[in-house]
């Protein structure tokens, strides 16, 4: 099972969020991102399993990100995350190479599904 996870959310409070869900779950958080520039540069450094990527982020959208980092790595195996309303968003993502979708506000039975599809 997939253990490390980045998470990449330009909002403080959702990256603690998530972190409290996924850390209870039994997966280690390596490392935070607040931007899609970031999330590349820590995806590079930490080589995590799962990459759990906001939508919409100031300098570099999580689907520019994502697009970025599968150029690097195909096998990346990155979970979109976005409001409620943003379905053209998601099928964005799922075609940049997002392997799955977690909507806002996190439901942790959701989050832990999405975490444990992708890291088969």
């Amino acid at each position: 099972m997939a253990k490390r996870i980045l998470i990449v959310d330009d909002a403080a409070f959702m990256r603690m969020l998530l972190k409290d869900i996924v850390t209870k779950a039994g997966y280690e958080v390596v490392g935070e991102a607040a931007n899609g520039n970031e999330a590349i540069e820590r995806y590079k450094e930490l080589k995590p399993d799962v990459v759990t990527m906001d939508i919409t982020m100031p300098e570099m959208s999580g689907i520019e990100a994502t697009k970025e980092i599968m150029r690097s790595d195909p096998k990346a195996n990155i979970i979109m995350c976005s409001a409620m309303g943003q379905q053209m968003m998601v099928v964005e993502a799922i075609q940049a190479g997002a392997k799955d979708f977690i909507v806002k506000p996190f439901q942790q039975g959701r989050v832990v599904e999405a975490l444990s599809k992708v890291s088969k």
